[in-house]
């Protein structure tokens, strides 16, 4: 944040101070996330609620009608996110109730697991019963090919400095063309994007907290249970993803969620989103690093990449791309 923006923020919030009985002395960062998003925490005296959280994101880069919108259809679903207290859209700030410090991805255990994934489940197929056409911008064809093009872009190119020969990128695109056509055949739901656990907050009542939601779009039925059980940050023996993934599926089914007869199926259609997802996670994380100067996240395509191989193995039509992310384990990381 730049200290005009510092300044701006500390204005607006003395303004509040009255409403909110806030502390101004104690705000204090709390967290950045991968964009230009950054969140503060203040003490406010006022009954029951202790600390608030302060969003900032700067307009031109990430306005807030997004997250706004998306803040109400999710809380309208009945699920746990940030209330918004106060908003200054121009200067891009929102007041928001704290969903505290417990992230699933500090929480979760052997033997947290299958609690604090039994409350996400619940949580998901809220969210994807409240779903209804031409509200979120659609998942389509064009956004899929876009995001799974930062792989080559950013992780190949950029990242490794690989050049693919002509099979190589013929390959790839067929590849990429098999993904998508699996990805757009699959029924629609409200999808957050990053259902994770560094996005599910740990909480007393109403658990999970849900944040960082305001790229939702309306897409794949198995995007967020691949972005939840294919986590970039933890991973899990398979028979216990599998065994996850038939709870969803099953609890999905019982609320007449449009989820397919076959597990088989339905388990087939989770791994493709997810190499989708790992694919595109593998230039994301690249792009942070060579564009935004953030080294953080390059401690965690070793495991998207085990992920992307091992999925791409298990498919014949997807062996040539499980070639190309092989040879890549070879090249620096």
């Amino acid at each position: 944040m730049t200290d005009s923006r510092l300044n701006n923020l500390r204005s607006w919030l003395q303004a509040l101070e009255p409403s909110w009985q806030l502390d101004l002395d104690t705000l204090a960062s709390a967290s950045a996330d991968a964009s230009f998003r950054r969140y503060f925490r203040i003490a406010s005296q006022k009954p029951n609620f202790g600390t608030l959280v302060v969003m900032d994101a700067p307009p031109q880069y990430e306005p807030l009608d997004a997250f706004i919108r998306v803040d109400l259809l999710l809380s309208a679903a009945g699920l746990n996110v940030p209330k918004i207290l106060e908003q200054n859209i121009t200067d891009g700030f929102l007041l928001l109730n704290d969903l505290g410090t417990k992230t699933y991805l500090a929480e979760l255990n052997s033997e947290s697991a299958d609690h604090l994934y039994q409350d996400a489940t619940r949580a998901l197929v809220q969210m994807q019963l409240a779903s209804k056409p031409n509200v979120l911008p659609n998942y389509d064809q064009t956004l899929l090919q876009r995001e799974l093009d930062l792989f080559p872009e950013w992780y190949l190119k950029k990242h490794l400095n690989i050049q693919l020969s002509d099979l190589q990128q013929s390959q790839l695109n067929q590849s990429f063309k098999f993904i998508i056509e699996n990805n757009l055949a699959q029924a629609k739901v409200y999808v957050h994007r990053d259902y994770h656990s560094r996005n599910l907050m740990v909480t007393e009542k109403n658990n999970p907290g849900v944040i960082d939601f305001q790229d939702a779009v309306y897409g794949p039925i198995t995007y967020d249970a691949a972005s939840l059980w294919r986590d970039a940050y933890i991973a899990w023996p398979e028979d216990r993803v599998i065994d996850w993934v038939v709870k969803f599926w099953e609890e999905g089914r019982k609320a007449k969620l449009p989820m397919p007869d076959d597990f088989g199926q339905f388990y087939r259609d989770f791994e493709w989103m997810g190499l989708q997802r790992h694919l595109k996670v593998l230039g994301i994380f690249s792009r942070l690093f060579h564009r935004d100067g953030k080294d953080g996240y390059l401690k965690d395509i070793p495991l998207v990449l085990e992920y992307a191989i091992a999925t791409a193995n298990r498919y014949i039509e997807l062996k040539p791309l499980a070639r190309i992310l092989e040879s890549t384990r070879q090249s620096k990381e």
